[in-house]
Formats: C-alpha cells, structure tokens, sequence
C-alpha cells in the first residue's frame, strides 16, 4: 500500500474520508457537511474510535463516495484503530485509492502519522494460498493520500512505514504452515535483513553440538528439520558499546514431542514460534528506520516432533551453560531452547539487557487472556521501561512475581533443574527456569506471548490471526531508552 501526505484533497478525488473525534460530528464542515450529518445520524455514528458510517454524494453523473471515520478521543491509539477500520473497510471494495481529509481538523503530525501507521497495519493479509478467490474478495486498495495543515510527511513516514514492515514480516513468519515454515526456512526468510545493514550469523547442527547445547539439540533431535540458531546484528550505535539483546523462541511446530498435545487445535502450533518472529521483526524494524543502537536478535529454531529418535521424559540434558536438566516433559521445550540461545547470546556479545519473548505457556493465556504479555524480569528499571514502552505501543504488558521460593517447585532430585514444575506457578515457574541461565549482572526480562501472538477475532489494527506482537514493543524501548 502506498501512503501519500499533501496540503489538499485532489478535486478528482472520488472516494473520500473525513475523520471525526467523538462528540464532533456536529462540527463537520464544508459542501457536504448536511449530508454527512445525516449519515452519521442514520448510522448512530457519533464518532468513537474504529466506528465508519458511509454515504454517497452526486457530482453531475459521477458519485462520490464519502465516509465519516471515528478516531474517538483523538489519542495516537484511537487514531491508530481509526486508520485500519478505513482500510479495513475499503480494502476489498473496489476502491483502489481513497483521499483522508483532516484538512478541517485539528491534528497536527502525530495525529496524522498515527492514522497512517494504523491503516497500514490493517492492510496485512496472506493470501498465498487461496487460488480460488473471488474478485470481489481480492485486495484492491493500493493508495492512501492524507492531506493535512502539515503537508508532505513522507520524511517521517519512513521510520513509521519501516516498524510496520517489521511487523508484516512477524505477522508473515507466525502465519506461514509449518511445512513451508521450519528452521531452515525461517532463516531464509531473514536472509534480506542483510540488504538493510543486517549482519547475519546462522548456527547449524554440528556447530550447537561442538558448543554444548545440549538443551536446544534435544527438543530438535526427534525431527527431520534440523534445528538452526540465527543471530542478526543491527550495529546503529556507538562502536564498542554492549548492544540489547533480543532472544526469542522458534518452535516452528510444537506437537509436543513424546509428551503428546491433544489432536484438537494442534493446528495452532505453528504459531509457536511467535517469540522468534517478533524478534525478526523487531530487528527489522529497527535496521529499516536505522536506529541508533545496537541491538541482536538472536532467535533458536527448532521442530518438536514424536519419532524413534525423539527426546523422552525422564532424559537428563546438559545446557549449554553446563548445567543438567531433568525433561520430564517435552512439551515443556520452548524453556530448553531459551536457556541454550541465552548462555550463547551472553558468550557472544557480553550484552547490558537481555528480552526474551516465547509463547511458553498455557497458564499464561489462563492468567491474562488475550489482553496483555506477561513479564517477569529481574531489573526494576528494565521492567518499567517495558511498560511504558507496551503502553506507548499497544502491545500491553503485565509484570508477574519472581521469587527464589519458586525455585524449590523445579529442583530436580537427580540433575541441577527439571524443565517442569507442578501444575500452580506454571508461567513463573517456567520464568524461574530462564532465570538460572542469566548471568550476573545481566538486566534481563522474559515476556511469555503466549496469548498474544495469534488472535481468533479482529484487533484494533490487525484482522484474525496472526497479531505481529512484540515488534512495536521492542521498537519502542529501543528508541525511548537504548538510541544515542
């Protein structure tokens, strides 16, 4: 989609937008203001963020299209959810270019920019797959022209459009099937970041084996898709400087292993590398707006299948770090993978912050729904960073408890750690877990996404189905807290 800013709406426009705060339709303006107010009466439109009523006004023998976009209080996430419900509703409707007039408004560059990034958001879809789909179901809105009191923004617009490309590309990664998706492929869809100034490092089989990860090797060992590490290095800051290191989980396809998930909605599984492709996306982000810090992404893949040679409860794993981890259950393996990418990630670049970011547990989509991430770090004023930053971005954050007297829920009798605890504490016990793999020193967080990287009904900016979660949020904490 391409996204236009100018001083006024063309006069060949025939499709256009008005956005409207809530309680402000009586103040609408302009030849067709009568008309408009009609509308909205007619559509109880008063205004409120995301809402769209729709009339039509003639011109001679031509008709215009004119539609009333609520952007509710005016705050930059009303204006967000505003801007995707207008592509939301014109992107398969025939129109192929729409004109947004905030000329008679009162926002200012934000304002504007806000509304943009929100209908580029929205406009992501896969359709990769579907070769019978019908012409009136096709995309076909390709332009959105916004003129405003503040003119050309596409200056701006590019560190805006870049973040949304990043979250297209986890969006694309977390909704790929897992026989095009798995570790070999997933770093082939990165291979691009290279093109941005990206610098890639990949990890096969024998390299992690010479390394000790044991933890990381195990879960992979019963699949014919051999597992990858990928490090993806964005050096925008100063030469020397430890850089924040993003970590992220990359099952590609979780059926549990020998510890079985249940055949219903394992479908789902797909998306269970989530973590590794908000990271990807992240760094994208990131390298695309040429932010000015370092910062790696380093992301473990794997595929967690059932065969002869897979992993068994009651194996005993030696971590990279050389500890020994008692599996008493595989499906628990999104914890082996982290601990292993962790000790890694923190020989290899000595980094000040460590985010981690997986879809590791249930309990955590039974704590908090689909509404927030949780958090557990071992920093205050890391963890304060990322709430600000989830409440800036949209993608929520809520801090759970760490404590050592978890610690004695995953004391194995026979090895160091065992990769499960009782069923209560689940996510903190699994946060616990991540925390014996976190050297001194090291401000670290473990964000568990588990809820939010796949939504089954429409969010504010998204349609059903993958979210791209996480990627605004490490954008939006690298550029508040870690840029020059």
């Amino acid at each position: 989609m391409d996204i236009q800013f100018v001083a006024q709406i063309g006069a060949s426009a025939d499709v256009i937008a008005f956005p409207v705060r809530k309680g402000e339709v009586g103040s609408l303006a302009g030849p067709h203001a009568a008309l408009l107010a009609a509308a909205a009466a007619q559509a109880r439109f008063e205004g409120a963020a995301g809402a769209v009523a729709e009339t039509v006004a003639l011109d001679g023998d031509a008709a215009k299209r004119l539609l009333l976009v609520g952007i509710g209080e005016g705050s930059v996430h009303d204006l967000e959810r505003g801007g995707a419900a207008l592509t939301a509703r014109l992107q398969t409707s025939g129109a192929s270019a729409v004109s947004v007039d905030f000329t008679a408004t009162k926002a200012d560059e934000e304002d504007v920019l806000a509304f943009a990034m929100g209908a580029k958001l929205r406009n992501w879809r896969l359709d990769t797959y579907r070769t019978k789909l019908a012409d009136t179901a096709k995309p076909s809105l390709e332009t959105i022209t916004i003129a405003s009191a503040a003119g050309d923004l596409s200056e701006r617009w590019a560190g805006y459009s870049a973040v949304a490309d990043g979250v297209a590309l986890t969006q694309t990664l977390v909704a790929e099937p897992p026989n095009i998706l798995y570790p070999e492929s997933f770093v082939e869809r990165c291979q691009h970041l290279a093109d941005l100034g990206v610098e890639l490092e990949i990890l096969d089989e024998r390299q992690m084996k010479a390394l000790g990860m044991g933890a990381l090797l195990g879960v992979a060992q019963g699949s014919t898709r051999p597992p990858r590490l990928l490090a993806m290095r964005w050096n925008g800051g100063k030469a020397g400087e430890a850089p924040v290191v993003f970590v992220g989980k990359g099952v590609t396809f979780d059926t549990g292993g020998i510890s079985l998930k249940p055949g219903p909605g394992m479908d789902m599984m797909k998306w269970d590398m989530g973590g590794a492709g908000a990271v990807a996306g992240a760094i994208k982000a990131i390298a695309g707006r040429k932010a000015k810090a370092n910062v790696v992404g380093v992301v473990g893949l794997v595929e967690n299948m059932p065969d002869g040679n897979a992993q068994r409860p009651g194996d005993i794993v030696t971590t990279m770090s050389g500890q020994t981890v008692e599996v008493l259950n595989t499906d628990a393996e999104g914890r082996l993978v982290l601990c292993d990418a962790i000790a890694w990630a923190q020989k290899s670049y000595d980094p000040r912050v460590i985010v981690d970011l997986a879809t590791l547990t249930g309990a955590m989509v039974i704590s908090l729904g689909h509404e927030y991430g949780g958090m557990f770090a071992n920093d205050d004023d890391l963890a304060a960073k990322l709430l600000g930053a989830g409440e800036a971005s949209g993608d929520k954050l809520w801090r759970f408890p760490l404590s050592p007297a978890y610690d004695k829920l995953i004391d194995s009798p026979i090895a160091d750690i065992k990769n499960i605890g009782p069923r209560e504490a689940g996510s903190i016990t699994a946060a616990q877990f991540l925390k014996r793999f976190v050297n001194e020193g090291v401000a670290w967080a473990h964000l568990d996404i588990a809820g939010m990287a796949w939504h089954d009904k429409d969010g504010p900016t998204y349609a059903k189905g993958a979210t791209g979660y996480g990627v605004r949020l490490l954008d939006r904490l690298i550029a508040d807290h870690f840029e020059g």
